[in-house]
């Protein structure tokens, strides 16, 4: 029976309280402007009401004056964003495999001030003092080792009660691996590995919960893909 993660939260003894973004309203505002821009596609505008971006970022207290990092943001579905809302009071960048989003925006009106951080390589993110990082649905791309070395590189780049915003794609507790779980994670093996780093889970959120995803197949098939169980868990560097 798939378990959601205030039971599997709960199960570790972890309980948070919500997180409320101060000033959310400005945030707000500059998100739904975002979404409404002309940069974005169809593809990404029809994703709004599964993904919930102003709901996500409010839960993982996202202000506009705060230096982020977003890790992997392939296309760029929130870097086009993030960027917006970050432009004018706060900093913003990108880590890993971003050439791809930062071609596609290069000269494009408000997407002038994102900057690229970090080496793949050695897993480092080069940069420090950050508030907020930042990843979705990426965690399930590495093994174990990759996934230890990019919970530390974050650690270090953060600042003292910095945030490590982490969702993905829930795996069923305790299963092995399978043809169809490989872009899965169980999200109480994902708490313990953060924990490891040195991490403090602060707060879960159910935002993404779908009881109708059984957690028995490929995230990509029809019957799940834009419907999947994702965990959303909040992190805090002491």
């Amino acid at each position: 029976m798939k378990r959601n993660i205030f039971v599997i939260a709960m199960a570790l003894g972890i309980a948070g309280s919500p997180a409320v973004a101060a000033d959310y309203d400005a945030v707000k505002s500059k998100l739904e402007k975002a979404m409404a821009a002309p940069v974005r596609s169809e593809a990404e505008t029809s994703r709004d009401r599964n993904r919930k971006p102003v709901e996500t970022l409010e839960f993982f207290g996202l202000r506009d004056d705060m230096k982020v990092v977003e890790l992997f943001p392939g296309g760029g579905w929130y870097t086009k964003l993030l960027a917006p809302v970050l432009a004018e009071d706060g900093e913003f960048y990108v880590a890993f495999g971003a050439d791809r989003v930062l071609e596609s925006l290069a000269g494009k009106p408000g997407f002038g001030e994102i900057q690229k951080t970090g080496e793949f390589a050695n897993i480092d993110l080069d940069i420090d003092d950050v508030d907020m990082v930042l990843t979705f649905r990426n965690y399930h791309n590495f093994d174990e080792d990759k996934r230890m070395a990019l919970n530390e590189s974050v650690f270090d780049s953060l600042k003292s009660g910095g945030i490590y915003a982490v969702v993905d794609h829930t795996r069923r507790h305790m299963q092995g691996d399978n043809d169809e779980n490989g872009r899965r994670v169980d999200p109480v093996h994902a708490i313990k590995e953060i924990q490891a780093a040195g991490f403090e889970l602060v707060d879960y959120s159910n935002l993404h919960y779908r009881a109708d995803d059984e957690l028995r197949y490929e995230v990509g098939r029809k019957t799940v893909t834009g419907n999947t169980d994702r965990w959303t868990l909040m992190f805090r560097k002491p």
